[in-house]
């Protein structure tokens, strides 16, 4: 399936609103979940790891689902899997207004939103990736910008809600605002695809296109004679008697009846064989395409580093404020949640480094490495901070580097390049899930364990390092001098060629 050349523009910008909008407030809640989780603790009293797994699962989800995600929006489109994830983070929320216990919270808080959020991330990010390529980066940057906007306004929402209306009222208010996704999906106009030229087969080879799923060799043509003159010969004797004066009429409908079922159960044999071949060549291809691009040493890379990234880089989104509350600082002190300031700094940062990335003269995995080891740094910086100014600060320093999430899916595109960006991105966001699924809970356990979070977060710091180190090595120049691997010139232009 091919589209036709992104418009840069046009439509495009009405599908970066609607997107940003989306991202908004599907994101909102699950990214100020913080606020939730120190309630969450309050009213059920379970310890910190096992309460840290419903924000964890919402963010985990959908990413650990993005094989799925992404295998949707390509059969039904970005609009229609919109439209169904709205009903989904809605239900999710509203549902979770009446949860008994934190196991309840698991299904309808981390597995029903979750999941609902990863199908509209995949839906948005692969509906802008399409009507965008000079402008890519902006692009992608202002729809990032929605969740991280979403963050900030609903931290201090949650909070207003929760004074007022109490936990459960909040959850029902917040999933009645999850059902104007609906009204953005249905501004997700696809663009138009290249029509393919059909080719001709000979009137023996064709099979009706309604019985096939994946269109691969058909039979060949002898196979296909074989076949008919069986059935001819079979049928033989009951049409010869069509030229015999004294056949009655009843006898030639009866005829007729016969060699048509006879025809059909040809038919219908050889469309259960193509159907069992498509089905078959289908898994054997992604599995072989899964393969090739694991042969490259930069997606390699990148597969192990997102891991590590959100095993480290994801808790502090969540434990910040309990970081707060577990430093005994004043709440006279507390001018607003930590929550709000990483959100708000979020955005700024998904935005500027959006914009960044479209300068040629940027190399856009260098700058993401470069937000990776800064993030790393603050996080490690957090056991010092013993003031709401100092944690303030650092909040802020790992939202803005943590905005790397809008050029993501820029360095994989320029990596694996536009054809490829679907399965490549719903493979690296299934370990994503896995990562954050692990960092929160084991950031949880580990305080429980220390009663501390110095060692909780030494590790966090530590895993982001260490992914942000093992992909600077592999992308260093001096790799130009192994066996290289050239990219197309539209792709990555910094780096010409890297180790196969």
């Amino acid at each position: 399936m091919k589209y036709q050349k992104p418009p840069d523009g046009g439509w495009g910008w009405v599908i970066v609103l609607a997107s940003f909008f989306i991202q908004f407030l599907c994101y909102g809640s699950p990214l100020a979940v913080g606020v939730l989780y120190v309630e969450w603790l309050d009213v059920f009293d379970e310890g910190k790891g096992k309460t840290a797994w419903i924000g964890s699962l919402a963010a985990g989800v959908g990413l650990l689902a993005s094989p799925l995600c992404s295998a949707s929006v390509s059969s039904f489109g970005a609009r229609p899997v919109t439209i169904f994830s709205s009903f989904l983070v809605a239900g999710g929320l509203i549902l979770s207004s009446f949860a008994p216990n934190v196991y309840f919270l698991y299904f309808s808080y981390g597995i029903m939103v979750g999941f609902g959020c990863g199908l509209l991330y995949t839906a948005t990010v692969t509906a802008t990736c399409q009507y965008f390529e000079k402008k890519r980066g902006l692009a992608l940057g202002i729809v990032s910008t929605g969740a991280s906007v979403g963050t900030f306004i609903y931290a201090s929402l949650q909070k207003e809600l929760i004074s007022i209306f109490r936990i459960d009222g909040c959850l029902l208010i917040l999933g009645a605002l999850a059902l104007n996704i609906l009204a953005c999906g249905i501004l997700m106009r696809p663009l138009p695809q290249l029509p393919e030229a059909a080719e001709e087969k000979p009137c023996l080879e064709k099979v009706p296109d309604a019985y096939l799923i994946y269109h691969e060799k058909d039979q060949t043509k002898e196979e296909n004679v074989g076949m008919l003159e069986k059935s001819q010969t079979a049928s033989g004797d009951c049409c010869a008697q069509e030229n015999h004066p004294q056949s009655e009429s009843g006898l030639m409908t009866q005829c007729d009846i016969v060699k048509d079922n006879r025809n059909n159960n040809v038919k219908e044999k050889q469309i259960c064989k193509q159907l069992v071949k498509s089905k078959c060549h289908t898994y054997l291809d992604y599995w072989e395409d899964t393969i090739i691009l694991f042969k490259d040493k930069v997606f390699a890379a990148l597969f192990i580093n997102i891991l590590l990234f959100d095993i480290g880089g994801f808790p502090p989104s969540i434990l910040m404020e309990d970081v707060v509350k577990s430093a005994n600082i004043d709440k006279e002190d507390v001018v607003v949640p930590l929550v709000f300031i990483l959100g708000i700094m979020m955005a700024v940062g998904k935005l500027s480094l959006g914009i960044l990335a479209d300068f040629k003269w940027i190399n856009t995995l260098y700058l993401y490495v470069f937000t990776l080891i800064a993030t790393g740094l603050a996080v490690f910086a957090v056991p010092f901070a013993k003031t709401y100014a100092a944690l303030a600060t650092i909040s802020g320093t790992i939202g803005f580097f943590t905005g790397n999430w809008s050029i993501f899916p820029y360095v994989t595109t320029n990596t694996v390049g536009l054809d490829k960006l679907t399965h490549a991105y719903g493979i690296l966001m299934f370990f994503a899930g896995v990562g954050n699924c692990l960092g929160p809970p084991i950031v949880g356990w580990l305080f429980d364990w220390t009663q501390s979070y110095d060692i909780a977060f030494y590790f966090c710091g530590t895993c982001i390092i260490m992914g942000a180190l093992g992909l600077l090595v592999v992308a260093l120049p001096v790799w130009k001098n192994c066996k290289t691997k050239k990219l197309e010139p539209s792709l990555f232009v910094p780096m010409n060629s890297h180790c196969s």
